[in-house]
């Protein structure tokens, strides 16, 4: 792929002010209406293909013969590469037509549902080893429900391996984009950006929570911590986006979590 092929799949971001969002909220979120343009920008721009789901795997470590749910598993790129390194898989996701591209890709075998984070999952007590949530926690505002149904779905000593928005760095796009906002960093905060990605406009909104929330969520929904990371981006990202990682070979994006449930 070319450098112009990848800038074209690349997610191009605007803040939106919430009153600019407030008259329509049911329109954010919508990924139904944006499946194929997002799926083909996660395949192979910087922050996704290069930065986060190799992130996500290297803190997963060796799992074969594992059993893991992939949790808002979307078009299904890391469920795939967690089969490939010999786990035995099963994922969900709130969008039917995201689950419609995961089939394509992973076969009419695959062990999929269409199931929202929030609500109860349909998976027996003590089913995996691990639970992979990758950039999913943060559309919900209340953490709790969802991390004790994760936290029911594992194993004894089970791990929950999480992404998420790096609060601070959120932080630091509000103050970038007005100085003058008043906006909060120890708040939980409903935040929304217009995405363009192949042609395609949506707009999506997510929640930011200070770091000591996350934590006290984790803990209280009986998780002990056993990595926090700020990781650097795939080496193949400085040959593949040179001009990207020369001005930042290292920036803060997301906040990377494994968890062991107690």
């Amino acid at each position: 792929m070319t450098p112009s092929e990848r800038r074209e799949r690349a997610i191009s971001s605007r803040l939106v002010s919430p009153s600019a969002v407030s008259v329509e909220p049911s329109k954010a979120n919508d990924y139904n209406s944006f499946a194929e343009a997002y799926a083909a920008a996660n395949e192979t721009n910087l922050i996704n293909a290069y930065y986060e789901r190799p992130a996500m795997l290297a803190l997963a470590g060796d799992v074969a013969d594992r059993r893991i749910l992939d949790a808002g598993c979307g078009s299904g790129s890391l469920f795939a590469a967690l089969r490939d390194r010999g786990a035995r898989v099963s994922g969900f996701d709130a969008s039917a037509e995201m689950l419609r591209l995961a089939r394509q890709r992973l076969g009419d075998g695959a062990d999929l549902q269409v199931t929202d984070l929030a609500d109860p999952l349909p998976y027996p007590d003590g089913t995996f080893d691990d639970v992979v949530a990758s950039l999913v926690l943060h559309y919900l505002e209340d953490w709790g429900p969802a991390l004790a149904e994760l936290r029911r779905t594992l194993k004894p000593g089970g791990r929950l391996i999480a992404s998420v928005d790096h609060p601070f760095a959120i932080t630091l796009i509000h103050r970038d984009a007005d100085p003058e906002a008043e906006y909060n960093y120890f708040d939980t905060t409903n935040w929304t950006v217009e995405w363009t990605m192949g042609g395609h406009t949506a707009l999506v909104s997510r929640w930011n929570r200070p770091l000591h929330a996350m934590i006290e969520a984790f803990t209280g929904a009986g998780f002990r911590i056993t990595a926090i990371s700020e990781p650097e981006p795939d080496p193949a990202a400085r040959e593949l986006f040179p001009e990207a990682i020369a001005a930042n070979p290292r920036f803060l994006c997301f906040l990377f979590f494994v968890l062991e449930a107690e």
